[in-house]
């Protein structure tokens, strides 16, 4: 079960680290220290909603349909390996720098509908919670749960500290080769995993 727990934790931590349009948004909220518990809210409860729904439902679905378990597993390393070439293409290309705007604070309703379109409205948030969590649970089983546990845990903290962690890491973050380092550590990560996978 802890092996279950962790390797949810650790596989989650890998697909949301990935830089991207919501971790953007939450990481400038962070360092205006704008509406930050409610982003970091609702980023981490849509989070939760859609890794349960992926592991709840893939698993009923596996266990009707015996050969799904293998081609979502194969489906989910192929995914990371492509994933994590994205990452290193853009570490190769260069990262872009995030330096908020000095513009008026923004309102809170504003605020929550931006952070619920980008995160529900992007098709790689359905890949990166329901399938791909939802298909690598099941090569958990019995302990499934505990490794979705482990997914929501890592989403709960990662944008905890994405968040509330922003104003600390301004000054680093404003420097493009920060955004590079982290693309290539997101790359690595992600080939490791797809590795574990295809040969554990």
């Amino acid at each position: 079960m802890l092996e279950a727990l962790v390797a949810g934790y650790l596989v989650s931590f890998s697909l949301i680290a990935a830089i991207g349009a919501q971790n953007a948004f939450v990481l400038r909220q962070g360092i205006r220290r704008e509406h930050v518990g409610w982003v970091v809210l609702v980023c981490a409860a849509s989070d939760a909603v859609l890794m349960s729904a992926g592991v709840a439902g893939f698993g009923t679905v596996s266990q009707r349909v015996p050969w799904l378990g293998d081609a979502m597993l194969w489906a989910g390393v192929a995914f990371l390996l492509v994933y994590g070439a994205l990452r290193f293409r853009a570490a190769w290309q260069g990262g872009a720098a995030l330096v908020p705007t000095a513009a008026a604070p923004v309102a809170l309703r504003r605020v929550i509908l931006t952070c619920l379109v980008l995160t529900w409205a992007n098709p790689h948030v359905y890949l990166d919670t329901v399938v791909l969590v939802g298909a690598i649970s099941a090569q958990y089983a019995p302990y499934a749960v505990a490794f979705g546990a482990g997914a929501i845990a890592a989403s709960a903290s990662f944008f905890t500290a994405l968040g509330f962690g922003a104003r600390l890491l301004a000054p680093v973050m404003a420097r493009p080769r920060s955004w590079v380092v982290l693309e290539v550590i997101v790359g690595a990560t992600m080939w490791a995993i797809a590795a574990a996978l295809a040969f554990g």
